[in-house]
């Protein structure tokens, strides 16, 4: 049995390849091709959506008398995977994308329009200052002025992370832990949570020297709030859970009596 997956094939000694019958080139240099889906579109005549990168075999034609810049625009025709109805799309080489032309919709794409704006937008500019030395000037002014605000927002945040980096992490546990050291003694009167709040500020100051003098501040006005302590009515103290012990013990007096 001779080899199925040969390279070279036989050809006998009185092969005349000018013998060959030509085939016809079909209308529209029309040809089968495999190619995936551009996008993703939804089929007009069942709803079926059918995703980008999804293979077909599909017919590739070209379009008669439409080019651009000499580029040849070539028609594509599809068939739906769920009904088998056909639509077809056509390139687009000005946008570098491809136009639905029937059969199905496209899905909507936010970015697209995103690009869209920003080309109108640009194309407007362009238009305003074509002829108008002072608008383009202008234009200019307000792009620099827009780049001096940028740059200044980041030196801030840099000096303001470099200020941060001054305070560890220990530090910060070490005045929680002295903080909470100090409620826990205290008898839970203000005059305590004062003196923990002055604790705590005075431990991270420690570690914090070179910080400035608001940040300083901000930072015991933030102890100060997270330290307002809210007394609770014990059961022994005067007022209604008072008199209802007393009242209580009065009955139990009477019965015992």
């Amino acid at each position: 049995m001779g080899e199925r997956k040969v390279l070279n094939k036989y050809y006998p000694p009185d092969f005349d390849p000018a013998k060959l019958p030509k085939g016809k080139r079909q209308q529209n240099n029309e040809m089968k091709v495999r190619m995936m889906l551009p996008m993703s579109v939804r089929c007009k005549t069942c709803g079926n959506f059918m995703y980008k990168g999804t293979k077909f075999n599909t017919r590739k034609e070209d379009v008669e008398g439409d080019s651009y810049l000499g580029i040849q625009i070539f028609r594509f025709y599809y068939r739906c995977t769920n009904c088998a109805a056909e639509f077809c799309m056509k390139t687009d080489p000005k946008s570098s994308d491809y136009i639905l032309e029937q059969g199905a919709s496209r899905n909507y794409e936010p970015w697209r329009e995103a690009d869209a704006v920003k080309a109108e937008a640009i194309r407007s500019r362009e238009e305003e200052e074509r002829g108008n030395a002072m608008k383009a000037l202008e234009n200019r002014t307000k792009d620099s002025k827009r780049e001096m605000d940028i740059m200044e927002a980041l030196d801030e945040m840099r000096s303001l992370k470099a200020r941060h980096a001054g305070i560890t992490t220990e530090e910060a546990l070490a005045a929680l832990q002295r903080e909470g050291a100090a409620l826990t003694q205290g008898n839970g009167d203000h005059d305590d949570a004062l003196a923990a709040v002055a604790v705590a500020t005075s431990a991270v100051s420690d570690g914090a020297d070179d910080m400035p003098e608001e940040d300083q501040k901000a930072m015991e006005q933030f102890f100060a709030q997270r330290h307002t302590i809210i007394r609770r009515i014990d059961s022994d103290d005067e007022g209604i859970g008072g008199d209802c012990n007393r009242a209580h013990s009065g009955r139990q007096a009477s019965s015992a009596a």
